[in-house]
């Protein structure tokens, strides 16, 4: 495929909503209107994270062009110290990632993850007991295992069962050596592995574009907001010759949750393809149905990507023409994929993360994918390292329509480098960490976080940085004395 030309666009002056106005340039950043990819994306199921698909990634591994790597991760803004329970998956749903071979916006195959939760002993407060060194370690008190099936054509095959599952990263303490027990929950299977635990989100963004889109004047940008924060995942690397039906290289990929309901009956309640489909262009009133629909009823949300109305707020905003419509351009990314990239042959239009598995990986991978002609990148697939928030906003913005522009959020890159081999997600943060965002820390006023942090509305002072003692509850006399160190307003829980 031909490099897709681009030039950088100094956009001079922005009009904002109080007639400010704003320079962005080559080193400037304008607003972007996209958030987390499916971080509590809807009415519904943001008061249920344990189902709750936050991102799903497609790419043929780096390090084994043979095979292609699936990544998709549950359970938004997973704060370290989040105990005494931690994040377990959910003991009643079906995890599942749907592969469509054939273009016809019917899953083909379907792996399926479904877990189950042992507490070795109920008389006791404590997730571990003592220091783990394995995955069987009698001091893991709660732990996961999971089953693995392979659904096609109607019939279940199993791959795995009792499969131990990388528990969350309580602390140093607790877990020395995090690593080793992340590594042991990778599981060979039939021309391929697959792995289960906690991993760092791997999605980075500022997440404060509904404040206006980033405060109306700008004044929001630069601050990787999930940085930190963790997620539950589930990889799988698989030989090309398991997904593809021989025809056509192209695979479309999404993730789904079904939860069982008092019947008995498992409902989908979750799905998440192509990043910020359900965030940003669908509206809240059909943000449940979304996430209960299949990908062959996707015609019904067709309007909301012809018409989409984060152009329009942006240009309402600050200023920034919106691109005509219809926006064709917007079908092709999102709903049958790009012709000499990854159009499956006869496509039906559906939201799907698409991915061409004969490009190799690129030796020298771009953050903006295709945007900057490395077609093994996002919207082809997606990688861990691709920036999707400035991609998205980019195409949105009119990108290949003949408006080329830099629009972007300021966040370039994950907070923790990324593995190198499978599963190459990051290590989750440990529990016994200082907290990556301060109260009163701001990434555009410096960097460090301050010595002395108050919280005016409890009038509490913590003092930074934060000794690892701290946080222990010491129970004496019958009562409790607990340090805690005082948590981000940045984010609502």
């Amino acid at each position: 495929m031909n490099q897709i030309p681009r030039r950088r666009v100094a956009v001079t002056a922005l009009l904002a909503s109080g007639g400010l106005l704003a320079a962005v340039g080559a080193a400037g950043l304008s607003p972007t209107g996209a958030s987390a990819s499916s971080h509590r994306e809807a009415p519904l199921i943001s008061g249920a994270p344990q189902y709750d698909n936050t991102d799903t990634y497609a790419f043929v591994s780096p390090d084994d062009p043979d095979t292609v790597t699936l990544v998709a991760n549950w359970i938004p803004f997973e704060e370290p110290a989040g105990g005494p329970n931690f994040y377990p998956f959910a003991n009643d749903a079906y995890y599942d990632i749907n592969i469509d071979n054939d273009g016809d916006a019917v899953a083909d195959i379907v792996y399926r993850w479904t877990f189950k939760t042992k507490v070795r002993n109920g008389d006791t407060f404590l997730y571990n007991t003592g220091v783990v060194s394995t995955l069987g370690d009698p001091d893991l008190n709660v732990r996961q295992t999971y089953r693995l099936q392979r659904i096609e054509n109607g019939k279940s095959r199993q791959l795995l069962n009792e499969a131990a599952v990388a528990p969350s990263y309580v602390g140093a303490a607790s877990m020395p050596d995090y690593e080793a027990l992340s590594n042991e929950a990778i599981v060979p299977i039939k021309n391929g592995k697959t792995w289960a635990g906690q991993a760092d989100d791997p999605f980075f963004l500022d997440l404060r574009v509904f404040d206006l889109l980033y405060g109306g004047d700008l004044s929001e940008v630069g601050d990787d907001t999930l940085a930190g924060f963790g997620v539950n995942s589930l990889a799988l690397q698989i030989d090309k010759s398991e997904l593809t039906d021989g025809s056509d290289p192209v695979i479309g990929v999404w993730s789904t949750t079904s939860r069982r309901d008092a019947k008995g009956k498992y409902r989908q309640v979750s799905r998440l393809g192509m990043p910020l489909v359900n965030e940003v262009v669908i509206p809240i009133k059909d943000k449940d149905r979304f996430n209960a629909s299949r990908p062959a009823d996707d015609a019904q949300f067709l309007d909301y990507v012809t018409e989409p109305e984060l152009p329009r707020l942006i240009e309402s905003v600050y200023g920034i023409p919106a691109p005509a419509t219809p926006r064709n351009d917007l079908v092709q990314v999102f709903l049958t994929g790009v012709p000499g990239l990854n159009k499956p042959v006869g496509v039906t239009p559906s939201e799907q993360l698409r991915l061409n598995t004969a490009i190799a990986p690129a030796a020298d991978p771009k953050r903006l994918g295709v945007l900057e002609g490395d077609t093994a990148g996002f919207p082809n697939g997606r990688r861990l390292t691709d920036d999707v928030i400035d991609i998205a906003l980019q195409v949105v913005e009119g990108e290949l329509v003949g408006s080329p522009n830099d629009l972007g959020d300021a966040v370039n890159g994950n907070d923790k480098e990324f593995r190198s081999s499978f599963p190459y997600l990051a290590l989750p943060s440990s529990g016994s960490s200082d907290s990556p965002h301060p109260v009163g820390f701001n990434a555009l006023n410096g960097g460090d976080a301050p010595d002395e942090v108050v919280t005016a509305s409890a009038g509490i002072t913590s003092f930074a940085p934060f000794s690892l003692a701290a946080g222990l509850a010491l129970l004496l006399g019958g009562a409790v004395f607990a340090t805690r160190r005082a948590k981000s307003p940045v984010l609502a829980h």
